[in-house]
């Protein structure tokens, strides 16, 4: 059974004093608590240390206990549970369709309203036209949705050419995006937002890695761009 680290286990040890936070191969941190981590000073480490916190085991299939737990069944919890059972193939019974949801969503059918739950993304290699780019993406909003889309690409230590036959909106995530454009290389880093008209032609390129999320207008910019 896989071990679970939870905020409020990161959050116990810091009150202890504890900065070194031990765990082994099978643990599962959730995001909250690698978030939690780094901001009170706590280290993870593979393996027994003297200054050590140890995991807490899962009995009888259940969760750590804690103060509070309620906390313990937060979203992120819950993802990683999830996760952890569809890559050990626990959940047998189940169809390959579903297995091989690139991403969950819920919403109202009604309205059309939609939630896409971003944790839950898999990302599928992007032809850049070019050879040896490291470029992924995943649309998550699509023209069975809208007039636009919208999705997440990631990119790392790579360049490409590319010319829009559409408009752009793209929010940098992580990391931070080079784009030249009438030879001239701008910048942009987590947080920043960029507008790329129609008709542009530019150059994306990383030194490292980043991840953004991009809206477009109209939504078949696929086609438009195979034409």
């Amino acid at each position: 059974m896989k071990k679970l680290v939870c905020a409020e286990e990161v959050k116990a040890a810091a009150k202890n004093g504890q900065k070194v936070f031990s765990i082994d191969c099978c643990t599962i941190i959730t995001p909250s608590a690698k978030d939690l981590a780094k901001e009170l000073g706590v280290e993870f480490s593979v393996g027994s240390a003297s200054a050590a916190v140890e995991v807490p085991s899962c009995k009888n299939g259940s969760l750590p206990k804690t103060e509070n737990p309620a906390t313990v069944l937060d979203r992120d919890v819950i993802y990683q549970v999830v996760k952890a059972v569809l890559s050990n193939g626990l959940l047998t019974g189940l169809s390959a369709p579903a297995l091989k949801k690139p991403f969950l969503t819920e919403g109202d059918p009604q309205s059309g309203l939609k939630i896409v739950r971003g944790r839950s993304v898999q990302f599928e290699n992007f032809d850049t036209g070019k050879s040896g780019t490291h470029v992924a993406y995943r649309e998550v909003i699509s023209k069975d949705d809208s007039q636009m889309s919208a999705g997440f690409l990631t990119l790392e230590k790579s360049s490409f050419d590319w010319e829009l036959c559409y408009e752009e909106i793209d929010i940098i995530l992580e990391g931070s995006l080079s784009i030249t454009i009438h030879g001239k290389t701008y910048e942009a880093c987590q947080g920043d937002v960029l507008f790329i008209p129609k008709g542009s032609k530019v150059t994306w390129s990383s030194t490292g890695y980043v991840k953004l999320f991009y809206v477009t207008y109209p939504a078949n910019w696929s086609e438009l761009t195979a034409k």
